[in-house]
């Protein structure tokens, strides 16, 4: 196949070369080239391209912790994408759906604030990298020639905010970069089993993703032919909102050497793009072998796809009846029953006999679709899936009728939903349709679903003397006297007199009354006050949504709590006082029936939580310094509400004969109970007394096993080095040291069963060599008020003090002075600064920093040593003022 790629790559023009640098590469009709575009949507189904099998959002696939259904659920994905891209017309442009598969999303849900937090697996690196890595292998198939669909990893790397997006910087100290960013990116790609990769919006370090070293020396060192594409519009971001790079031309050709392959810009526009490339080759900013390197890539993926083989090609024949096939329905039902955590059961769980059941809530009767999420081909409410099992329920939604009259008489009859921070949708009550914001201001109840890139169907209702304001949430504007929306300030604002017409928490509470049981659904929008471009400012529910659950537990004891979101919540008050909580995310088509086989017991709750679910204040969302701020099950340090790994079954399971031989440990398990049951057994390492801040828990292994009354089952877990390893600063790798480690087996991160300890002999590490060794300032062991930057716009960091009127200490243990008489070190500075380096208490040199000149102006400062010490000491480096370190030397 190499020969064959050169041959063709041999065959195009320059022009042709370059043209095929963007997204929408256009066809070469004199070699029999066909058009080719990068990227179709497929995180949890087709998406963007019409009806579709949806299956559970991201996050509940990670919840399934089923590596072999995670792999199925891919390869019905992929199938479906075989048969839009043969016999469907693309959604835009011309030409073929593209095989190149935009998914799986394998950035860790560090914090559940993030409006993506759906889109991800796990807060933990090696859970979601061993499902990434079964969703690559569903959709890339099991031919040894041809892919099925190529799968593209996204967003590389440490992508876990919204807001500011594209010019926020995640600082990652070397520890967090290896031990946990990229250790969720490169098992997987050592694997051979992602084909691509997409770079993500932010900055790492200070230096744009888009032009990260990483890209070369962590991804392609481990696959050559990975195949990288910009995220949408991020190539332009280089320049306009970063203002990395003074033109296009520049930050195109450092994208194009950093590594990026295709240009996801101006949308089919390609003459933007190209024109930008060959600006660059003109002023020898690029040369050919750089754009032969990104074709080449491209022509590879494509010869594996079958486009140049269309008789050899395994899957070429896949026909349009596979999409929302028999199969399919079975597998979105299997994958969404999987996916359901049962949280808290006091009893309540599984509901006996044939209760009398009321379902509140206004996610009772309604599924919603996500960004990227196909069109569900019929929709299963948890009221159907209830309705179906039992007979008639009674299905109440608790949301208020209200009419807003104005002061000239106008009137707005809606129904109120609180999605939280105040934003609230209002549909019409005799269509159920959204009233949406037009294009002239004014207002239409138009809006059958929520689903667009603007949302404009969303608005606060703002207290005023008198009465009450009409806010769009989008615009910010108010609506004025005419009822359109172009006020810019409340002064300005129509006041409306509100009228509660019809009580909604009244028809819930005598719903519940009449009721032998009240299931209460509630959860979020997943295009509402949480999603891509827009992070969530705190974990409640939304007010309304909490009161109408209250009122309902007041007069109903017996109320189960379902909660269908796309991230955690803060339910301590539910836990407190319910006797049963459940949740699932977004889960498709068939939610209602998985969410009705587990409320009455047909199936037992099989899945458990990927990610924490907190209790109180959560650290800044731009610290991403998980060690340091006590982010996931790793470091957090208080007692959570729900642990990573939680969920309850309806059987008991017993662990026993906890065994632990060379690279292997192994437990029985036993389900003691009276029914059938699954169990997520985990396996957790820890360091005991380590010399460096180690991760109080982590995940090293799990097994997801199904067991009947009495039966019993030795499960094999793999422990290995790699899973006592950390990365060590001093060395520049991983390393095992010797000591005591913990192996513990239990249901989750907070309830571990069985443990012993281990020991591990070997040679005390050494202390730091600094002494004729150049030392990365990014390599410190501990700090206090730094920031990380770039030392340049291509590669290596530095530091900074995060706020240039406080200063700012570095941390290096254990550091061997011996010899040393004179410390050198390389600085920029902006502005007069200085530097102080110590030894403990012991002050070593004061150096003060004039100007040199901007950020990526080194230069070498040196100062001798006021002290000669012999030996290993604490060294401490401290930088006041505007001022950046790269390195520093002892001689």
């Amino acid at each position: 196949m190499d020969m064959r790629v050169d041959d063709l790559l041999g065959r195009l023009t320059l022009d042709e070369r370059i043209a095929m640098l963007h997204q929408y590469a256009p066809a070469t009709p004199r070699l029999g080239v066909a058009p080719f575009r990068t990227g179709t949507e497929t995180l949890h189904g087709v998406g963007w391209l019409g009806v579709a099998t949806v299956f559970p959002q991201a996050v509940g696939l990670g919840a399934t912790w089923d590596e072999d259904l995670v792999r199925l659920v891919a390869e019905a994905v992929s199938v479906e994408l075989r048969a839009f891209h043969r016999h469907r017309p693309p959604a835009i442009g011309s030409g073929a759906n593209s095989l190149q598969a935009w998914a799986p999303v394998v950035n860790l849900l560090r914090d559940p604030r993030w409006g993506r937090n759906e889109e991800g697996y796990s807060e933990d690196p090696m859970h979601t990298a061993r499902l990434g890595a079964a969703y690559c292998r569903g959709l890339a198939g099991d031919h040894p020639s041809y892919l099925r669909a190529a799968p593209v990893l996204k967003h590389f790397l440490a992508y876990n905010n919204e807001d500011d997006r594209c010019v926020t910087s995640s600082g990652l100290r070397p520890r967090v970069l290896r031990e946990y960013d990229l250790a969720a990116f490169l098992p997987i790609v050592a694997a051979g089993l992602a084909t691509g990769v997409m770079a993500a919006y932010n900055l790492v370090n200070g230096r744009p993703c888009h032009v990260s070293p990483l890209i070369e020396t962590e991804l392609r060192r481990l696959n050559p032919d990975l195949f990288v594409v910009s995220d949408a519009e991020a190539p332009c971001n280089l320049v306009e909102l970063e203002h990395y790079f003074d033109n296009h031309a520049e930050s195109h050709a450092a994208a194009l050497k950093a590594g990026i392959d295709s240009f996801t810009d101006h949308g089919e526009e390609s003459e933007v793009v190209i024109g930008r490339l060959r600006e660059a080759l003109e002023r020898g900013l690029i040369d050919e072998d750089d754009i032969d390197r990104a074709v080449r890539r491209q022509l590879s993926l494509r010869f594996r796809l079958g486009e140049f083989d269309p008789d050899l090609d395994p899957y070429a024949n896949i026909g349009p009846e596979v999409i929302d096939c028999a199969e399919h329905r079975a597998l979105a039902l299997r994958a969404a029953t999987e996916s359901v955590v049962l949280l808290k059961n006091d009893g309540l769980l599984p509901m006996a006999g044939t209760p009398r059941v009321a379902v509140i809530g206004p996610l009772g009767d309604t599924l919603f679709e996500d960004w990227y999420s196909g069109t569900m081909p019929y929709q299963i409410s948890v009221a159907s899936g209830l309705e179906e099992a039992l007979g008639e329920v009674v299905r109440v939604e608790g949301c208020d009728r209200i009419a807003l009259r104005s002061r000239s008489g106008a009137e707005l009859v809606a129904d109120v939903t609180d999605w939280g921070a105040g934003m609230l949708t209002l549909r019409n009550p005799d269509t159920g349709r959204y009233y949406s914001l037009q294009e002239d201001g004014s207002l239409a109840a138009d809006r059958g679903v929520i689903k667009s890139w603007f949302v404009n169907e969303t608005f606060h209702l703002e207290p005023a003397p008198g009465g009450v304001l009409l806010r769009n949430v989008r615009t910010g504007r108010y609506a004025a006297a005419d009822g359109r929306f172009t006020a810019s300030h409340a002064d300005d604002a129509e006041c409306y007199e509100r009228e509660l017409l019809h009580d909604g928490t009244a028809q819930a509470r005598a719903a519940a009354v009449a009721a032998d049981v009240a299931v209460v659904v509630l959860g979020n929008h997943p295009l509402i006050n949480g999603r891509e471009t827009e992070d969530r400012r705190d974990l409640a529910l939304p007010e309304g949504q909490e009161a109408l659950l209250r009122a309902v537990a007041e007069v109903r004891p017996e109320t189960a709590l379902v909660v269908m979101s796309s991230y955690p919540y803060a339910l301590d008050w539910a836990d407190e006082h319910l006797p049963a909580v459940v949740w699932t995310s977004h889960g498709g088509q068939e939610t209602g029936r998985a969410l009705a086989a587990v409320l009455l017991g047909a199936a037992d709750p099989g899945g458990r939580l990927p990610q924490t679910w907190y209790r109180g204040e959560l650290p800044d969302p731009l610290d991403y310094d998980i060690i340091k701020a006590g982010w996931t099950y790793q470091y957090h340090r208080a007692d959570p509400l729900y642990p990573f790994g939680h969920g309850l079954s309806y059987t008991e399971f017993a662990y026993s004969d906890l065994r632990v031989s060379s690279e292997e440990v192994s437990v029985r398990l036993t389900n003691t109970g009276s029914r059938p049951g699954s169990e997520v057994a985990q396996l957790y390492v820890r360091a005991l007394n380590a010399r460096y801040e180690a991760p109080r828990l982590r995940l090293a292994d799990f097994r997801k096993v199904s067991l009947s009354p009495g039966e019993s089952r030795e499960l094999i877990f793999r422990l290995s080095a790699e899973h006592l390893a950390h990365w060590d600063v001093a060395t520049g790798d991983f390393a095992v040291d010797p000591g005591d480690y913990e192996v513990l087996v239990g249901r989750s991160a907070g309830e571990l069963v069985l443990g012993t300890t281990i020991a591990l002999d070997g040679s005390v590490p050494r202390p730091r060599a600094v002494v004729g060794r150049r030392t990365s300032a990014a390599d410190f062991d501990d700090y206090t008020g730094i920031t990380l930057v770039d030392a340049d716009r291509t590669t290596g960091d530095a530091v900074a003090p995060a706020r240039h009127d406080h200063p700012a200490t570095l941390l290096f243990r254990s550091c061997d002075l011996t010899g040393a008489v004179r410390v050198e070190l390389e600085v920029a500075a902006l502005g007069e600064g200085r530097l102080e380096v110590w030894a403990g208490e012991v002050l070593l040199a004061e150096i003060p920093l004039p100007p040199t000149g901007g950020r990526y102006a080194w230069m070498s400062v040196a100062g001798d040593l006021g002290s000669l010490l012999a030996g290993v000491h604490d060294l401490r480096i401290t930088l006041l003022g505007d001022v950046r370190l790269a390195t520093f030397l002892f001689t």
